[in-house]
């Protein structure tokens, strides 16, 4: 599936605040007439959009999935798509069965009205070929205390990267990052970090130590929502 997350304080299910898992679980139950329980790949963050999202839902229903992906985008609100609906494995959850899931976020270097809602508008030159040599520091398995926010209910805070690298084409500048798993707020935060250590000319020592110190508060600060993507989740 895919969504803007402009209107919504992201993925999951929250009280009095509007959700795209809420959205999508009411629109199914409409159409089906039962309860779901609707499993996504991960939490999207308030304002973080999808192009690849992933979930799932059980049912006793025969469903005619081509006919019922239709009906389900009928119903949705024009910022969520139903790209594709299939049968699996009763076994398969979408959460606990992902491997890999990767995110992008984007930049703009000009002001544009194409833009504004989809990426962080950006005044300053950011070399990517330095942003790649800092993001050496990020790959393997550790421990991402200093890049997660400070409430997050996950103990757990070892995530292993496979990948990191920054890219420019056409106007945009392009942050790509995949591993086995991310907490809340991590993607913004480390590239965030990642500008800091820029502007600031640090080398990977700096990203190695701020690992070390286990603290949110020696980080970069966090770049806005709308740059965002969740853009694959692989099994």
């Amino acid at each position: 599936m895919q969504y803007d997350g402009t209107n919504y304080r992201g993925w999951q299910i929250q009280q009095n605040a509007p959700t795209i898992q809420q959205i999508i679980t009411d629109k199914i139950e409409i159409i089906s007439k039962v309860k779901v329980n609707l499993i996504g790949s991960g939490r999207t963050d308030s304002g973080v959009h999808a192009l690849g999202q992933v979930a799932n839902f059980k049912t006793e229903n025969e469903i005619d999935t081509y006919k019922f992906k239709h009906s389900l985008n009928s119903v949705l609100p024009k910022d969520i798509s139903i790209l594709e609906m299939g049968q699996i494995d009763e076994v398969f959850n979408a959460r606990f069965d992902a491997r890999r899931r990767c995110y992008i976020y984007l930049f703009s270097n000009f002001k544009s009205p194409f833009f504004q809602k989809y990426s962080y508008y950006y005044h300053e030159t950011l070399d990517c070929k330095l942003l790649n040599k800092l993001c050496l520091s990020l790959l393997g398995k550790k421990d991402f205390t200093s890049f997660a926010r400070k409430n997050t209910e996950t103990e757990n805070k070892v995530c292993n990267v496979y990948e990191a690298r920054w890219k420019e084409t056409k106007g945009l500048i392009i942050f790509f990052i995949e591993a086995d798993r991310f907490l809340h707020g991590m993607v913004r935060t480390i590239i965030g970090t990642l500008i800091k250590a820029l502007k600031e000319n640090q080398n990977e020592k700096f990203i190695e130590d701020i690992f070390s110190t286990k603290d949110r508060e020696f980080a970069g600060e966090a770049v806005p929502a709308n740059g965002l993507f969740l853009y694959k989740v692989k099994y």
